[in-house]
């Protein structure tokens, strides 16, 4: 039963992940690009957050106007989506940003620690996404649930 744990850690130990040039030039692209994205993603974010917070002015000055076509309910259902779907997408453009930082790094200076930090953000990043998508899937589901029940309760 020893013989088996020592033979297992060995081998442990020799596996090694080679990363090419080839690989490290596409990984520091990808970064460049990632970091782009996050800092749109982050201007993204602060101009919802600020939409957000001015939808009810804008809304009250087209309500004097006579030109507010959503109803009554609206401002308050339109001001806290923008301001959910601001603070929502911060995390992701965050990930992003640290995945960039982490991912130059250790290719920049062939940091193994920087670059399983790198693949650690792209995790959480993905993750976050995923579940993101099937939350928004479920409330499309029950939404559609919704509306066919409510036209045959119509009819």
């Amino acid at each position: 039963m020893e013989e088996f744990e020592e033979t297992q850690t060995d081998q442990a130990e020799i596996e090694t992940l080679i990363i090419t040039e080839d690989m490290r030039s596409h990984i520091y692209e990808t970064a460049k690009w990632a970091k782009f994205l996050s800092i749109v993603g982050f201007v993204g974010c602060v101009l919802m957050i600020l939409l957000a917070l001015t939808m009810p002015v804008v809304m009250e000055s087209l309500n004097k106007l006579g030109k507010n076509t959503l109803g009554n309910g609206s401002v308050a259902t339109t001001t806290a989506t923008y301001l959910i779907t601001g603070i929502l997408y911060f995390y992701p453009s965050l990930m992003l940003f640290k995945y960039a930082n982490s991912a130059q790094q250790a290719v920049l200076y062939m940091d193994q620690e920087s670059l399983e930090e790198a693949t650690a953000k792209m995790k959480s990043l993905f993750k976050f996404v995923g579940i993101m998508t099937i939350c928004t899937l479920a409330i499309l589901a029950v939404s559609l649930l919704i509306i066919i029940v409510a036209i045959g309760a119509a009819t």
